[in-house]
């Protein structure tokens, strides 16, 4: 199984961040909130995967391929510029960097590795959200149900606080509960070849036509997610991510 992460947008709502750096570059707990995404798909058996690149592709590229050499220790051999890594746990993954233009849109990104992804099922996400959803039993539900394509349907967290009133007392507050303000697309989507008929050149957004074309033809389902999502779509989104995990209770770190 092969996963795409959608990493060219310019991450334009989190300004503050994405200047230098892209979205899925910006670090939750010291690593980028693309490592985190993919050791989600780690867990559940997917090591091979293309990074869908486009705005300041190359500060992604760059941290691949420094990626074992500032793991572990090093020893460097100033003279013979020998360089040994020691105590390095990297991950047994397989990365594909692939330049997919600066103005592709998200359609368009997935065309562009078409030739890489049509001999079966892959899946394709966002590199700027992170969940705790069963990729197994996603996978499972998108084959029970024969479609071209599945997205995962989420719930957003709502913007503000929630509050039971009972009368003019307020008997119970909730800040921000992940309730319903309508399922969304929450990406997590799985795909089979037949979705390139839907994705025509670099002008298809995947959500605006190839969705909608699916949705029409009756070719797409939805996996109901009832569990954490969330995007990082601002300054505020980030800063919750962060916190979550410098307590130690990050829900999508379903790994060990």
């Amino acid at each position: 199984m092969k996963a795409v992460i959608l990493a060219g947008g310019l991450g334009t709502r989190l300004a503050e961040e994405t200047e230098v750096n892209p979205k899925p570059m910006v670090e939750i707990g010291g690593r980028p909130i693309l490592w985190h995404i993919m050791k989600h798909y780690e867990h559940f058996g997917v090591r091979e995967f293309h990074i869908a690149l486009g705005y300041r592709g190359d500060v992604i590229k760059r941290y691949f391929l420094d990626y074992l050499a500032l793991s572990g220790s090093l020893t460097v051999g100033l003279r013979g510029a020998k360089v040994e890594t020691r105590g390095a746990a990297v991950e047994d993954w397989v990365v594909h960097l692939d330049d997919t233009g600066q103005d592709t849109l998200t359609g368009g990104r997935v065309q562009r590795l078409k030739s890489f992804l049509s001999d079966g099922t892959f899946m394709v996400t966002y590199g700027d959200g992170v969940s705790d959803v069963d990729l197994s039993a996603l996978l499972h539900f998108h084959r029970l149900h024969g479609k071209v394509a599945t997205l995962t349907a989420v719930r957003p967290p709502a913007r503000f606080g929630g509050l039971q009133l009972n009368g003019d007392r307020v008997i119970a507050f909730t800040e921000k509960p992940q309730i319903g303000e309508g399922w969304i697309n929450g990406g997590y989507l799985v795909f089979e070849p037949g979705v390139f008929n839907y994705l025509p050149d670099d002008d298809t957004s995947l959500e605006a036509d190839t969705m909608t074309r699916l949705a029409g033809d009756n070719q797409l389902a939805a996996y109901r997610h009832d569990g954490f999502w969330q995007c990082m779509d601002t300054l505020r989104d980030l800063r919750l991510l962060q916190s979550l995990w410098n307590a130690g209770t990050a829900p999508w770190k379903v790994w060990p």
